[in-house]
């Protein structure tokens, strides 16, 4: 009995121990234009793509695309329209960018151990 006790309170305690998907985390960074904390939440490498000009980047030379996009487009609002029930291989998201255009923001995030990292991030 305690060996069952034990194996099922095991696995729920590392059923536990993977981080939620950050998206209000990266809701509150769109909307208070803060490039840097949306990279913060980035794989070493990410695939960017703003208004159909696509590449894979590292983490700070998205931030300088983000930046460039940012200070041209400034956030009025920001919200995830809808947010993809996570999975092992990760999850995905849908957002509307409100600036004196609306964009529409679709993000993928990859399970990397316990936590989950930005791995492709459109803008159009």
């Amino acid at each position: 009995m305690g060996l069952l006790y034990t194996i099922i309170t095991s696995v729920i305690l590392s059923m536990n121990m993977v981080q939620s998907v950050p998206y209000s985390s990266v809701e509150n960074a769109f909307e208070s234009n803060d490039y840097r904390k949306i990279t913060a939440f980035s794989k070493d490498k990410v695939i960017i793509n703003v208004s159909g000009s696509e590449g894979v980047y590292s983490k700070s030379q998205a931030g300088l695309i983000l930046k460039e996009f940012i200070s041209d487009n400034p956030c009025k609002g920001f919200e995830f329209t809808f947010k993809g029930k996570p999975t092992s291989k990760g999850a995905f998201a849908i957002g509307n960018y409100e600036s004196n255009s609306d964009y529409r923001v679709t993000i993928h995030f990859e399970q990397i151990g316990d936590s989950y990292k930005i791995e492709n991030l459109s803008i159009e």
